[in-house]
């Protein structure tokens, strides 16, 4: 189709404020899916997405669409994840697009992830329109979204459009507002082939598909292309677009979106943010491109050794539609054999792991997540560290370095002082307190990734009743005071409860995870020490008592000595078994403190 008749756009919204359900409404009222055949979250395709009312992964679909002016335009609709750990994925889908719908809640207002999605969206310099969704709730507040959007994220409220994404209404005015404003896509002026690549999938039969949008040029069956940042040349089999289900087309020409397969067999050859271009006559790449590199890392093990195997098998398959999921093979001497998987964020995370226990029927225990640490040696040669056990020994480090985040933590007023006390209690530094509105202020701070690992999210939910909200963005490394905490039960350095934890939250951790063993190591037939050490420093120890035979209940009478010389043949007996015996730890006992700790 002619250029001036493409409008490609997205839709960025915080979590549940109508961005699918809104999607759902332009496929209908498009006639893209008939009536008969629709169903809610169209373009939702997992189990997991419906269930928890999310987008893990990118859809585009393709609309035609009959304007007031009597002109047909192609709207090109590409659904993104809202969540930050996917945020570079969000990123090359927006610089797909000229336009984006940025919906608002009429109840809730402007959220943390709408702030940082409208951040992404004006760096790539598209064009917004201001949605305000679900005006026909009871408590919508219509007034003070208009003034939200225009103190929060200065954009004027007289171009909002009002809607009812579960209704119905407002609809045709957001599908003619796309035409009227959205500028359609320019060519870039390359000499030959452009295409962005801002996605990828895995298919059985046809191997890797490519999401790709047509700066420059066209893609037809039969070229031969090249895959810039892998250097890969491949002939294109087949092309098409998505109507929500793949179809084929004879071309894709500038500015439109769609998918292209050719003989691809692994995703790791297809980067996303990589460009197309013809291998004869190369056109310059397209700026933003940079390799997905994981921030978070944890051990996934099988509970039964024996599910080895069929554990490597399925997250191997996993890998097949998530090429920013890593893993490494590793063996924990408590835990066996495993692996070290590397996630982009919290929520990617727990994605794969309820995916693995779901999808391939295992059962996996995953160990204490970290973040990839920077440590100089006093050599001045820098390493990167995402496991405890590969951290040079204290004499030969210079400096290590943590991941930094900034965080935007949107709170009801009121919750203030609990919200300023969590964040200094996580070692955050509160840069900035903006007041939204009468209720809720936000507060921008900068706070280590591996603070906020754990259960920074639930204690903001339970302070602010369920009102709070948050999201981050990297904003590099700092310089810290991190040490390596070991607990050793017996003398013997357990490797599975190792962690690198600032040093002035490691005594505190040591006296937790103690504790916790102290519950779940049965008892021996001597005196078992639990310690947690830093270095040589033990800075926490509890005890598991022995268990007593009374060897003195024979002796019923006579001299007291006869009694303190069993009991010291007892003594002498402990102190050998201990020096020769070794604490067994169940495997029950892992599962129980990795789960709480």
């Amino acid at each position: 189709m002619d250029a001036a008749h493409i409008r490609n756009f997205s839709i960025i919204a915080h979590i549940d404020h109508g961005k699918t359900t809104l999607s759902d409404r332009l496929l209908h009222l498009t006639g893209t899916v008939a009536t008969r055949l629709m169903e809610d979250q169209m373009l939702d395709a997992m189990d997991l997405e419906r269930e928890r009312g999310i987008t893990i992964k990118a859809h585009p679909v393709t609309m035609s669409y009959t304007a007031r002016n009597g002109e047909t335009y192609e709207l090109n609709l590409i659904d993104t994840p809202g969540h930050v750990d996917f945020a570079y994925e969000v990123s090359r889908s927006l610089s797909a697009c000229e336009g984006a719908l940025l919906i608002v809640d009429a109840a809730q207002g402007v959220e943390a992830q709408t702030v940082a999605n409208v951040h992404l969206a004006m760096k790539q310099g598209l064009l917004i329109i201001p949605v305000i969704n679900k005006i026909d709730l009871p408590h919508a507040d219509i007034p003070q979204a208009k003034t939200q959007l225009e103190d929060i994220l200065a954009i004027s409220a007289e171009d909002a459009l009002l809607c009812s994404a579960k209704e119905g209404i407002g609809i045709e005015e957001i599908l003619e507002a796309i035409v009227a404003r959205v500028p359609p896509p320019k060519p870039t002026g390359a000499p030959s082939l452009q295409a962005l690549i801002f996605d990828s999938y895995f298919n059985t039969y046809k191997g890797v598909v490519v999401l790709v949008r047509v700066m420059q040029g066209e893609l037809k069956p039969g070229m031969h292309v090249k895959l810039l940042h892998s250097g890969k040349t491949v002939e294109v089999k087949e092309v098409g677009s998505f109507n929500p289900k793949p179809y084929s087309r004879a071309r894709l020409e500038v500015g439109e979106t769609g998918y292209i397969t050719a003989n691809i067999k692994t995703p790791r050859e297809v980067k996303v943010g990589d460009t197309i271009t013809d291998p004869r006559h190369p056109s310059p790449e397209l700026p933003g491109f940079q390799e997905v590199h994981p921030m978070v890392f944890s051990g996934i093990y099988p509970i039964n050794t024996a599910d080895f195997e069929n554990l490597k098998t399925s997250i191997a398959k996993l890998q097949l539609n998530d090429s920013a999921l890593t893993f490494q093979t590793e063996s924990s001497v408590a835990l066996g054999f495993g692996f070290r998987c590397g996630f982009l964020g919290l929520l990617h995370m727990e994605i794969v792991q309820e995916r693995l226990r779901r999808e391939f029927d295992l059962d996996i225990i995953a160990t204490y997540p970290s973040v990839v640490y920077k440590v100089r040696k006093t050599d001045g040669v820098e390493l990167e560290v995402d496991n405890p056990a590969f951290l040079p020994d204290v004499t030969y480090i210079d400096v290590i370095f943590e991941p930094v985040v900034k965080a935007f933590v949107i709170c009801p007023g009121d919750n203030i002082g609990d919200m300023m006390a969590l964040i200094s209690e996580k070692r955050g530094q509160i840069n900035t307190t903006e007041t939204l509105d009468t209720r809720r202020v936000m507060l921008t701070c900068k706070i280590p990734l591996n603070e906020i690992l754990i259960d920074f999210h639930d204690r903001i939910k339970s302070i602010t009743r369920g009102y709070g909200s948050m999201d981050y963005e990297p904003i590099g490394y700092e310089p810290s005071d991190m040490v390596k905490l070991d607990m050793l039960v017996n003398g013997e350095t357990m490797d599975a409860f190792s962690s690198l934890v600032h040093r002035s939250k490691a005594e505190a951790r040591g006296r937790n995870l103690s504790a916790k063993l102290k519950e779940v190591i049965p008892r021996q037939q001597f005196q078992v020490a639990i310690q947690a050490a830093i270095g040589g420093k033990i800075v926490a120890r509890e005890t598991v008592t022995a268990i007593r035979k009374d060897v003195t209940a024979k002796c019923y009478g006579g001299d007291i000595s006869r009694k303190r010389k069993l009991l010291e043949k007892q003594k002498e007996g402990k102190k050998r078994m201990k020096a020769v015996g070794s604490v067994d730890i169940p495997q029950e006992a892992f599962i129980e403190v990795l789960k709480t700790s």
